[in-house]
């Protein structure tokens, strides 16, 4: 017989005790952990919620969101847009997880890689107009997992520059990219993607972006903000208006974009106003002011000391300065003319300029952000900071800085303004004078209303470029 010490005795007693006691109750444990057990298995089985969103996410098909939430798991799923201008091409990757929120990459939420001139500028040889994006198109290799190559769509969407073109030429470089896409890139391409966006399709997916990234959509239409893109061959303006308002909205004539798009989002049904100006994008307005003011051998719009011509498109035009310097006041005059702001054409109660109907106005419109060239040119003169991602400002804004500008010769000016382009800067008062008077006179927007100018909006953590190629990849990324 083994003996224990006492220590070791009363040990071996308790354990006993417990042994004893857990056999003589359990019965009654396994009654208690039964339901326990069950609810623990039935937890497990059920699907989980995804987390909430900040911001309020875009709702999609199965009350999906996209939103500020990044996940690292093998369900994400990338978009590379390329926004083809007439100022210049650039790519935008972007990368959603499983619900369509965004993922950064990286440090950033989006890839964005730009370079100059754009597509349009190699109008006669379609070659070198694709191979202008393959530069752009490594960037965005680069960034996207090599194991999701063949299953990331690659859209271009060539906007105001190549339609500016005709159909012809616009044609034969767009099947330039489509086989360049074909032949040089791994990712998931097809004829249709690469194509000339439609300006209002673009106007549309501006808005939509912008307000997404805000947090507007799926709230009333009177909360939304409108926005006004100016890029480099046309401008486009978008807003939500009434169901009122847009049953009222004229009929358009066989192959134009009508006027009112009927959009769902997040549960809500918006009416957008969208319309895009051909040829009164930055770059375009200068043609059509130099135009208007043709007959003299200087431009009134033009600073003293610069001698040049100005082409755009097939066209070429006097842009040399006068002896006397620039003109305020006869550029401004020559802006109104180029807008036909009073175009007897206009049939309807009230139009923008050029006898284009102008949505009706309205609570949609209230709070405008405008974008691309208002942004940089804003910055460029010195009365925004140019690191901003948004900065409030107002039309009058750009009336007192193109008076100042327009008082300049070319050397004074490139002296003032260091941060302007040497062959931006003979152009810096006809771009300023065109802004304000595109805001004012064009779109009816009073002198001292307070607007957002908006390169970037703030997203979670991070900024996102306020560019229509979001929405597109939205689209695209959603139904693949």
């Amino acid at each position: 017989m083994r003996r224990y010490s006492g220590a070791g005795a009363r040990q071996q007693q308790q354990t006993e005790a417990v042994a004893d006691r857990v056999h003589r109750y359990r019965g009654v444990l396994l009654v208690l952990l039964a339901p326990v057990l069950l609810i623990s298995f039935v937890l497990l089985l059920m699907p989980r919620a995804p987390a909430s969103t900040s911001g309020g996410g875009l709702l999609a098909a199965g009350g999906r969101r996209w939103g500020p939430r990044a996940v690292e798991d093998g369900s994400n799923k990338y978009a590379v847009i390329f926004d083809a201008g007439s100022s210049g091409s650039r790519v935008h990757v972007y990368c959603f997880d499983e619900n369509l929120d965004l993922v950064p990459i990286g440090k950033e939420i989006e890839l964005f890689k730009q370079k100059k001139p754009g597509l349009s500028a190699y109008a006669k040889d379609p070659q070198e107009a694709a191979e202008s994006l393959i530069s752009l198109l490594e960037e965005a290799e680069k960034v996207v997992p090599a194991e999701l190559h063949q299953q990331t769509p690659v859209r271009v969407g060539a906007t105001a520059g190549l339609r500016a073109l005709g159909t012809e030429r616009s044609e034969e470089i767009l099947q330039a990219v489509r086989e360049l896409l074909r032949d040089k890139s791994s990712f998931k391409s097809q004829p249709d993607w690469v194509t000339v966006l439609d300006g209002s399709q673009e106007g549309a997916f501006q808005w939509v972006t912008i307000n997404y990234l805000l947090g507007k959509l799926g709230k009333p239409y009177s909360n939304t903000v409108g926005v006004v893109d100016l890029g480099g061959g046309s401008v486009q303006m978008a807003y939500a208006i009434s169901e009122k308002d847009a049953v009222k909205a004229p009929e358009v004539s066989d192959g134009e974009d009508s006027y009112v798009k009927k959009l769902l989002l997040k549960g809500t049904t918006y009416y957008l106003y969208v319309h895009s100006y051909l040829h009164y994008g930055l770059l375009a307005a200068r043609a059509e002011i130099l135009k208007a003011g043709e007959g003299n051998d200087y431009s009134e719009c033009m600073l003293e000391g610069h001698h040049g011509k100005y082409s755009y498109g097939d066209n070429t035009f006097e842009a040399s300065g006068s002896p006397s310097g620039a003109s305020y006041t006869k550029c401004r005059a020559l802006a109104v003319r180029a807008l036909k702001v009073d175009e007897p054409a206009c049939t309807h109660m009230k139009c923008t300029f050029g006898g284009v109907w102008n949505g009706g106005g309205g609570d949609g419109q209230k709070n405008l952000f405008v974008a691309s060239f208002f942004f940089d040119r804003a910055a460029e003169a010195g009365f925004v900071n140019p690191n901003a991602a948004t900065a409030k400002v107002k039309p009058s804004d750009f009336e007192e800085n193109a008076r100042r500008v327009c008082k300049l010769n070319v050397k004074d000016a490139q002296a003032t303004y260091p941060d302007v382009s040497e062959e931006n800067i003979p152009y810096l008062c006809i771009d300023l004078v065109y802004q304000y008077t595109l805001l004012v006179d064009g779109f009816g927007v009073d002198p001292y209303q307070d607007i957002t100018l908006v390169k970037k909006v703030p997203y979670g953590d991070s900024h996102v470029e306020a560019a229509w190629p979001l929405g597109s990849a939205i689209e695209v990324a959603s139904s693949s």
